[in-house]
């Protein structure tokens, strides 16, 4: 049986793709962005994309559809974002989702979100969330999750939040991590050699033989220099982030040596360059005939970090599909 499916805050549709791997059907995405329009159409061709921001959408501009999923805007709860949490008018773009969720009660949602919304700072805001999700007729089902628990080539902490409508009184329980780890040396090694600079620090560079297979240049912040940025072959990485000039270090180059307390440097005599925006794509899940379009690095490496890792996104959704498929015995 094929679930339709809504998708929310879509992104370049990393989470889209995890479900579609899972036998869902999206017909429906929403993602105000236009920097990311062209790459989620070229390779979502059957979904159809609503350019508007959520705030101007109502329930009834979209389908009947068994479930929910999208991933809120997670700056404001983020460590290196601002931390404002629901006090931003991006954390309150999550009431948007609740009251879509709330008028068109499909069977299950699932919001993802960063670990750090779990602050202690944001424990009342939190609060206010799970008895929204609760009142609009939910049974709620929250933990956070390691990618790096499930398969998946990097370190990366996620809050997920699954619900059932009350009435088809399904006990879920979240998959349980998987014993083989993976690692870097398992996902990004055979492209070491084919990576090429961009041009002008972040132009993307027409000569490639792998699609986005290109990396930002440029000089690295205190910040960013405060502690290690490589990972070995044999680790998983650290977490793509949605920034160019916060992307790890390739694994080809030797751990940074640490000064002292917030002070690293690289060791003399070796390249450190960053991960092209191909390298960080396969470490989020994404295939290689998936193809990102832009015109500067920076919304290449933004659109992969503010993803869902596919494999990570499928191992949910066919955990979704199961306690849904059971409930229907």
């Amino acid at each position: 049986m094929s679930y339709k499916v809504a998708s929310l805050f879509s992104g370049a549709g990393g989470l889209d793709l995890g479900f579609q791997e899972s036998g869902f059907d999206i017909i429906y995405a929403n993602e105000k962005d236009k920097n990311i329009w062209e790459t989620y159409e070229l390779n979502h061709p059957d979904t159809y994309l609503d350019r508007r921001s959520i705030t101007d959408v109502q329930s009834a501009d979209i389908p009947t559809v068994d479930g929910i999923i999208g991933g809120p805007p997670c700056q404001s709860w983020s460590a290196g974002g601002s931390k404002r949490g629901i006090e931003d008018p991006r954390g309150q773009l999550f009431f948007d989702f609740i009251r879509i969720l709330e008028e068109k009660q499909p069977k299950f949602f699932l919001a993802e979100n960063v670990s750090g919304m779990l602050a202690k700072r944001h424990e009342e805001s939190l609060e206010n969330i799970m008895e929204l999700l609760g009142a609009a007729g939910y049974d709620i089902f929250f933990s956070t999750l390691n990618a790096a628990d499930y398969g998946v080539a990097q370190d990366r902490k996620r809050v997920i939040f699954i619900g059932f409508r009350k009435d088809l009184k399904i006990d879920y329980s979240f998959p349980p991590p998987i014993e083989k780890k993976k690692y870097l040396k398992d996902i990004i090694l055979d492209l070491s050699d084919s990576a090429l600079p961009a041009l002008n620090k972040s132009k993307p560079n027409i000569e490639l033989a792998t699609p986005n297979h290109e990396y930002m240049t440029g000089g690295f912040s205190p910040m960013y220099m405060s502690r290690n940025r490589v990972r070995s072959w044999d680790e998983p990485s650290f977490t793509i982030q949605a920034s160019g000039r916060q992307s790890p270090i390739h694994p080809s180059a030797p751990k940074m040596i640490k000064i002292e307390q917030d002070i690293h440097e690289f060791v003399s005599g070796h390249e450190y360059r960053r991960m092209s925006v191909r390298e960080s794509a396969r470490i989020q899940g994404f295939p290689d005939n998936f193809i990102f379009k832009y015109k500067d690095l920076n919304d290449g490496y933004k659109m992969i970090g503010n993803a869902v890792n596919v494999q990570f996104a499928r191992i949910l959704a066919d955990s979704i599909k199961d306690a849904i498929n059971k409930s229907y015995g």
